[in-house]
């Protein structure tokens, strides 16, 4: 089984189909519901408490996890001097320390089967400091910073953590990025186009493939940079 935070909307949608389309069980998590779909939890990834009580509900149903993806995520276009203190708490409560409990959480399920793959989501917007985003990036950076440091504690394990950091892809996470800064950031990658969604879901299947078990504490950059 694969399990997907922010598995109902965007980017982890379109990995929960594409893996259903392959045969997958997945399981999503995200704070909206899911119609017509058992294999969901309505969850804040931030509160650790409600997340570990999803850890013990598919721990009882003694289902094998193979990978964990996390894609849940918020972002707010402010300069750091006008980021009301609520919209940073927000954003590093979700994008940073909902990664690092998901991570904490989940893991113990992968380790049990010696072998897995854990998937965080950063942004290209990390390495080219992009203005506007000082605390969605600083939130990123440190999930960046928190990977590297995870894959070398869970290798004994067979356990791979990679980042993948896109370039702008059109989902609802763009909203209030002008298509000026799309433009900007997109001129900025070594492939200059916009990505689309089935271009990360490709990298998803790679990074999940067993043949790729000696990439780990990687930031990999969908576009190129």
């Amino acid at each position: 089984m694969i399990i997907i935070t922010g598995g109902v909307s965007g980017i982890g949608k379109a990995i929960a189909e594409n893996l259903r389309l392959k045969g997958e069980k997945v399981l999503t998590i995200s704070r909206s519901k899911a119609e017509n779909n058992s294999n969901h939890f309505t969850c804040d990834i931030s509160d650790y408490d409600s997340l570990k009580n999803v850890y013990k509900e598919i721990s009882v149903s003694k289902k094998s996890v193979y990978a964990l993806i996390n894609c849940a995520g918020v972002a707010s276009m402010n300069l750091a001097l006008t980021t009301p203190p609520k919209t940073s708490e927000r954003i590093i409560k979700t994008n940073l320390l909902g990664t690092i409990f998901s991570n904490q959480i989940f893991a113990p399920l992968l380790i049990k089967n010696k072998v897995g793959r854990i998937i965080n989501f950063s942004t290209i917007a990390v390495k080219i400091g992009l203005k506007g985003e000082s605390v969605y990036v600083a939130s990123k950076a440190g999930i960046e910073g928190f990977s590297r440091v995870f894959a070398k504690e869970l290798s004994p394990f067979n356990i791979t953590v990679n980042c993948i950091a896109p370039g702008p892809v059109r989902t609802n996470l763009l909203k209030g990025i002008t298509d000026e800064q799309i433009s900007e950031i997109i001129n900025s990658q070594i492939i200059r186009k916009e990505m689309k969604t089935i271009d990360i879901v490709n990298m998803v299947n790679l990074l999940l493939d067993k043949k790729a078990s000696n990439i780990t504490g990687q930031v990999l950059h969908v576009g190129g940079l």
